[in-house]
């Protein structure tokens, strides 16, 4: 049996530029309403799968949000739904 499966994992962000990520994913949020699509399901799509057909290339949208690593954006999410006032 191996040891390891039951140590736990240390993962180790990059630091991102938090603005650059909060413009992106509000951009890609705004392109993803004006097209029609529920911006949150779309984009949970794109993180789960990294498959960036989820996003629309309305406002550039599909380039901006593959320009941001998923690590990135979800812990970028995390933090802010996290923040305490």
């Amino acid at each position: 049996m191996d040891n390891n499966q039951f140590e736990t994992h240390i993962f180790e962000k990059t630091n991102g530029d938090s603005e650059k990520i909060r413009k992106g994913i509000t951009t890609v949020f705004h392109a993803l309403e004006d097209k029609g699509y529920d911006p949150i399901d779309q984009i949970i799509g794109y993180i789960l799968s990294g498959d960036p057909t989820y996003i629309t290339s309305h406002l550039d949208a599909r380039s901006i949000i593959q320009s941001i690593e998923r690590d990135e954006l979800l812990s970028e999410l995390l933090t802010f739904y996290l923040k305490e006032d």
